[in-house]
């Protein structure tokens, strides 16, 4: 879809825009009804969609901030208000499932007429299939969920990726002998969950094998805080080992060891983590890879 907008583009000699929420619509309508947890597990982050985006080739991206004025907006004025005064628009592309505006009332029949009215073209992209399996939102958080990451990773056509900067966090890792980069993951429920073997991309140039827990860490902390914790299976050695602060990383999850465990005390959870490095590094041999960094 991206690919067809792009070439739209450049052939029109416009830049390519693409059009957001933040935050998700869904989710800004579950926290009004009292129920945030009816919301969708979120797949990625808006850095990483913004990210995504630039990679994809796309010139800008707007951001809307989803709350009641846009809610209550209707058709007409989503229309006039953002896709004529607001951007200026002369080729709009959607999805074939695309309603807009309050209680979703506008649909594809509305937005070509008023490009007819308007003078801008419309065009709407069928779905696209991968091995007979229609790709969607929700057929890549099912992937995530069930710890499918192969499946996520052709739907999506890239492996499953979580960004951001290395923050300090209570430094238990290195009290239990296994030294962590902690990312903070900004929303309550991600569409991935558990303990990961996976690769880190942004230190020195380096691809470094690692495991990693994305979750709450039920041991040691009950504040629905989420956290993705990286533990590099072999530190390079010319890297200081607090060179990492700061530094925005990119965290590759390629293959899913297991759910989020509770452990009964802090020497169970060190024993856990020792287990799960071990899984790790025999995942990257069967893989006929090294498990240190290259």
């Amino acid at each position: 879809m991206l690919a067809l907008l792009n070439s739209e583009a450049r052939h029109r000699g416009l830049p390519s825009c693409v059009l957001t929420f933040e935050p998700h619509p869904r989710d800004y309508f579950a926290l009004k009804a009292g129920r945030p947890e009816t919301a969708p597990a979120r797949i990625s982050t808006l850095r990483d969609k913004l990210s995504e985006l630039e990679r994809c080739g796309v010139d800008r991206a707007v951001v809307l901030r989803f709350d009641e004025k846009l809610a209550s907006q209707s058709p007409q004025a989503f229309i006039d208000d953002v896709l004529l005064r607001g951007l200026g628009a002369r080729y709009v592309l959607v999805g074939d499932d695309f309603r807009f505006g309050a209680r979703r009332a506008g649909d594809y029949a509305m937005l070509d007429a008023a490009g007819d009215a308007n003078g801008f073209d419309v065009a709407r992209m069928m779905s696209y299939e991968v091995h007979g399996l229609r790709v969607s939102s929700s057929a890549v958080r099912d992937a995530l969920a069930a710890g499918d990451m192969a499946r996520a990773t052709a739907l999506q056509g890239r492996p499953y990726t979580i960004s951001g900067h290395v923050v300090h966090g209570k430094k238990l890792g290195r009290t239990l002998g296994f030294r962590t980069l902690n990312l903070r993951f900004a929303h309550a429920r991600p569409a991935a969950m558990g303990i990961f073997v996976v690769q880190v991309q942004g230190l020195g140039g380096r691809l470094l094998p690692g495991v990693a827990s994305l979750g709450v860490r039920p041991t040691v902390e009950d504040a629905g805080r989420v956290l993705l914790e990286v533990h590099c299976l072999d530190w390079p050695a010319e890297l200081a080992t607090e060179a990492a602060y700061g530094q925005c990383v990119s965290v590759v999850l390629l293959h899913k060891l297991h759910d989020e465990h509770k452990y009964a005390s802090l020497h169970e959870l060190q024993a856990g983590i020792a287990q799960d490095t071990a899984d790790a590094r025999a995942w990257w041999s069967a893989k006929g890879l090294p498990s240190t960094g290259g």
